[in-house]
């Protein structure tokens, strides 16, 4: 299983090692959003980064969909298909989803693709960033509803 990783907040006054634990992320600006591999280092830094960060299990359909319209290769270009078959192992996009959601695959594996999705800020916005989503806000971990925010977002 992979998380998918969005940050909220971009307050400019914040902690060091904060600061540095998204970076190391991989979310330096605000809507960047990133897949993680869900192992006990990566859960360690999911905390370190829950006042700024919301995150959860991303789906194969949302990935897909997500690598599909925001994917980028480096000089902003597009990800098709027909890029996958020259330069990786995988035949479609779907493929390419499925090997991530495993953890037997990277974004960074592939030649020239940038780890960061660009996302657009969700349509009708957030539930306030000041909160963790158990307390009706949209910080922290929010499970499988990080598919519907994603696909707000796309």
């Amino acid at each position: 299983m992979a998380y998918a990783l969005i940050r909220v907040r971009g307050q400019p006054d914040v902690n060091r090692d904060i600061e540095h634990t998204m970076m190391l992320l991989g979310v330096t600006r605000v809507n960047h959003c990133v897949i993680v591999p869900e192992n006990p280092s990566t859960k360690g830094m999911l905390q370190v980064v829950k006042d700024y960060c919301t995150w959860g299990e991303v789906s194969q359909e949302t990935l897909a969909s997500m690598i599909r319209s925001r994917g980028k290769l480096v000089g902003d270009k597009d990800i098709t298909d027909d890029y996958l078959k020259e330069n990786s192992e995988f035949a479609t996009i779907e493929d390419m989803a499925k090997a991530i959601i495993e953890n037997d695959y990277k974004m960074r594996d592939v030649e020239g693709v940038k780890p960061v999705f660009r996302l657009h800020p969700p349509v009708k916005g957030y539930e306030g960033n000041k909160r963790s989503y158990k307390n009706g806000g949209a910080l922290g971990y929010r499970g499988e509803a990080i598919n519907d925010l994603i696909n707000r977002m796309l």
